[in-house]
């Protein structure tokens, strides 16, 4: 709040009231460093948000190495502010140099297993000569499993000697951890990236804040041009007050990370044991150990997650049916196609974020409330009437 009212100086201005912001947003940088455990301060650049940290990582390597090559790799189940980022880069191109020539890059999209994570294999096995970035989430956003990224960063840094004894440029390594930053331990070093991206909001800071980690001697190209703020990478006058209040996050989370965690483990089972049980033609999406803490993705046979949602709206739970950014979306989750769930299936899922204010009264609540909407809902689509038949063809008896 001080930093909305009485600390209100421009911190690029050189008087005393700008060097009080100023100093502000310099502390904040270091607080954001040592959480992700970053060489220096100075590989810390502040954004609005993890979608302009992806933009920026992602094109801007793309930019500033166009003239070393034209080849992205990323997954199939990203953020859509990946994904969108790597079709925008396919279908446009940029114009480059004094001509007006179209340069356009090619994207790799690697699938996944059952359990939505990718093979480092396949990261290896998709590289060409002419591959400048990878980027592969850190954590799907929609079923919270956790992706490989320390193995697959040592990967890279192996190719990346290579290269080097070869006179080849480099292959950046890029994470959207923007669902696993205050959630779980997110290492830059242990995690062997060159650019990693976060979201405060994801973790209790202010809305419309984020960060982009950039290793020191990553080549990248800024996105805006104006002034000389964040040391020439983004330009405009800083967000001094969701900047502090981003490092608040980032401390209060470093505190109670592991307390938090113990917790909605336990929350998460609890609710997954009851799902279970009660409803019958419950599937569980995601890796069953390595995922968030947090994260409770099922598929739920002959629905439509829209109708579930709305239905547990009206029982004062809030619940989603994939990430916020596509919620309004009636399509399938790419996310569960890719995964290989059938879109049948897939578009009767609903996602459970649980976070610091649950108890397990709220789990319990849930648990009662939610077989009842289900057998409502199920006893009026005849999806359910169709998988009956089929159950008592397959089995010769009644289904539970």
């Amino acid at each position: 709040m001080p930093y909305l009212k009485e600390n209100f100086g421009n911190p690029s201005s050189v008087h005393r009231f700008g060097q009080e912001t100023r100093k502000a947003i310099e502390k904040a940088r270091e607080i954001v460093a040592k959480f992700l455990n970053a060489s220096k301060a100075e590989e810390i650049v502040f954004t609005s948000g993890g979608t302009e940290s992806n933009n920026f990582a992602i094109k801007g390597v793309a930019y500033a190495n166009r003239e070393k090559g034209n080849h992205l790799i990323t997954s199939s189940i990203e953020h859509h502010a990946v994904l969108n980022v790597c079709q925008y880069l396919e279908k446009q191109g940029h114009l480059i140099g004094d001509l007006p020539k179209r340069q356009g890059f090619t994207v790799t999209y690697l699938p996944v297993n059952k359990y939505g994570q990718v093979n480092p294999l396949d990261v290896e096995k998709a590289i060409k000569p002419e591959t400048i970035l990878v980027t592969i989430i850190h954590a799907n956003n929609e079923v919270g499993t956790i992706q490989p990224i320390s193995e697959i960063g040592k990967l890279l840094q192996g190719i990346n000697t290579q290269r080097r004894a070869k006179s080849q440029e480099q292959i950046y390594f890029h994470t959207d951890a923007v669902q696993t930053v205050g959630k779980i331990k997110v290492d830059a070093q242990e995690l062997n990236v060159d650019l990693l991206s976060l979201s405060g909001h994801k973790f209790y800071g202010p809305k419309g804040t984020g960060v982009l980690y950039i290793r020191k001697g990553t080549r990248l190209h800024s996105l805006l041009q104006g002034g000389h703020h964040e040391k020439n990478r983004r330009a405009g006058t800083e967000n001094v007050a969701g900047i502090v209040g981003l490092a608040k996050a980032c401390e209060l989370a470093e505190k109670e990370m592991d307390r938090e965690k113990e917790k909605l483990l336990y929350l998460r089972a609890k609710l997954e044991n009851g799902i279970n049980k009660t409803i019958p033609y419950a599937h569980l999406n995601g890796h069953p150990q390595e995922r968030l803490p947090n994260t409770v993705n099922f598929s739920f046979e002959a629905l439509e997650g829209e109708s579930l949602i709305l239905s547990l709206d009206f029982e004062g739970i809030a619940a989603s049916t994939g990430s916020a950014c596509t919620s309004g979306s009636l399509e399938p989750s790419h996310i569960l196609l890719a995964m290989g769930i059938p879109g049948e299936i897939a578009q009767g899922s609903i996602r459970f974020s649980l976070g610091r204010d649950n108890t397990e009264e709220d789990i319990d609540y849930l648990l009662e409330i939610l077989p009842k909407i289900v057998e409502r809902l199920r006893s009026m689509s005849p999806l359910w009437e169709d998988k009956i038949k089929q159950s008592r063809i397959n089995t010769n008896e009644k289904p539970e």
